[in-house]
């Protein structure tokens, strides 16, 4: 079933580009293209479904999440096609979410309710993960080596849910900083829509992140094999206490995250921006602070961020990036459309900026517009589902893959699904509205195969990313 597609979706494109030996030609419809993104984090829901949940063959599962520490874990989102919730990357995915509605809500249009939804779903979640047992946060539920050797349903769930925490005796400040940089963006999304919310979660995210400062280490380090190799921080915690510090200054104007994140000294070079490594990140977003509110002590944010675009640029002299041959930023084998995904993002972003500042700066002889940002992110492209006629339809995913509650009402074990429906060539029966996948290969090849689950699945913290340029484009461009 290899092939070489020329298009799934035409999402961040040109008008014209030559992908592999194919020529696409397209008008994409990011409005379309930001309403599936955000549908399909309903897909991902873990806990209570609403009456309004549109994704009607998902149901409610994991009511019992918390139950081994005594407490009340339900809710959060599974983060791709098993049934774990690991809040490292889920806080990312709420960050990135929560900085897209903050930078381009008001493009958003009718889907700006949506997003407040996809947001506080996570949130509320993590606010019982940061408060539910003083001196503890909980950062996961479910064993990710019992799990990975089922294929069942999250409605049939029969797996041991385990819960893991960390400490002041087992540290965390990797997924601390995550946290609060999670819950303290998305105070500013609800500071006018809901102060009283917005309040609780800036309240909380001081308290994480001030936890992430004082018990400084890794939480591979505590919880070993529970996350690792599935979301190790590979990184190390600098960079997440330099975004966690970043965001909280952002939403409290406080010296104190202003003065700590300048003395971290998380001065290191990047060419990634992702759920582990925030650096790029987290400079993009200081530099803000040098481009718009001319504040010249956060000029060093401003140049690292050039740096990390001259890293991205495919012309530049100091690129580090590769491209496939249609065009696609091509960064690590697995799952590289989450790489591309964010990136675009920041490209999107730090263009805004730019214009804004009416800014530009330079890759050696070579001078960057805001619009060489935006050319550069509309060639990206990423592989939706049902988004056309033509999308992967045999994505790695659990829920998507074996038939409903409601056209299959008897429960499917641990083992029961493989044999029938993840071995099957067949297309899964319920379509994951919005997915975007691990993508193609660097030749541009994509294998519609979910046994394949390097390119074959998808992950809340690959849509995340995409939602703020999809609102940008989506504002800017008459689809």
């Amino acid at each position: 079933m290899e092939t070489r597609v020329s298009l799934w979706l035409p999402l961040l494109l040109c008008s014209v580009m030559c992908l592999g030996t194919h020529v696409v030609q397209g008008n994409p419809n990011y409005k379309d293209a930001l309403a599936k993104s955000l549908l399909f984090f309903q897909g991902q829901r873990s806990g209570r479904l609403p009456t309004n949940q549109l994704l009607s063959w998902r149901s409610t599962s994991g009511l019992s999440d918390g139950a081994l520490a005594h407490v009340n874990l339900a809710g959060g989102y599974y983060d791709a096609g098993d049934n774990v919730k690991f809040n490292f990357p889920m806080a990312y995915t709420t960050t990135m979410l929560s900085w897209s509605t903050l930078e381009y809500g008001k493009r958003m249009g009718a889907q700006l309710p949506n997003a407040r939804a996809a947001i506080r779903w996570a949130t509320d979640y993590l606010l019982k993960c940061s408060t539910a047992t003083p001196g503890k946060l909980y950062v996961g539920v479910g064993d990710p080596n019992v799990d990975h050797k089922c294929w069942e349903r999250p409605e049939d769930m029969d797996t041991v849910r385990s819960v893991y925490s960390v400490s002041a005796s087992n540290p965390g400040s990797d997924v601390a900083g995550e946290t609060a940089a999670a819950l303290a963006a998305a105070s500013l999304v609800f500071r006018v829509a809901d102060p009283k919310y917005s309040k609780l979660l800036l309240q909380t995210a001081k308290q994480v992140m001030q936890f992430a400062i004082q018990y400084q280490g890794s939480y591979s380090d505590s919880l070993g094999s529970t996350v690792c190799p599935f979301y190790c921080s590979y990184s190390g915690y600098k960079d997440e206490l330099l975004w966690g510090a970043a965001w909280l200054y952002r939403a409290t104007n406080n010296a104190y995250y202003a003065n700590f994140l300048k003395s971290l000294g998380a001065n290191d070079g990047t060419d990634i921006f992702s759920w582990d490594n925030k650096l790029a990140g987290a400079r993009v977003l200081l530099s803000r602070m040098a481009l718009l509110n001319k504040d010249g002590s956060y000029d060093q944010f401003r140049q690292q961020a050039e740096d990390f675009m001259c890293r991205i640029l495919p012309n530049s002299p100091s690129s580090s990036t590769q491209y496939t041959p249609g065009g696609l930023m091509f960064k690590l084998s697995e799952s590289n459309l989450q790489y591309v995904t964010s990136i675009t993002f920041l490209l999107t972003t730090y263009s805004k900026y730019m214009s804004s500042a009416k800014h530009t700066f330079s890759c050696g002889n070579m001078v960057i517009t805001p619009s060489t940002l935006k050319y550069l992110a509309k060639k990206q492209m990423s592989y939706m589902v049902g988004y056309g006629t033509t999308f992967p339809r045999r994505i790695h995913h659990r829920g998507s893959s074996l038939p409903s509650l409601l056209s299959h009402p008897q429960a499917i074990g641990c083992q029961g699904g493989f044999q029938p429906f993840y071995y099957t060539s067949s297309p899964n029966p319920n379509i994951l509205t919005g997915a975007i996948v691990g993508g193609p290969d660097q030749n541009d090849a994509f294998s519609d195969d979910r046994t394949d689950y390097s390119h074959s699945e998808p992950a809340t913290y690959i849509n995340a990313a995409i939602v703020g340029p999809l609102a940008y484009f989506a504002g800017t461009y008459s689809a």
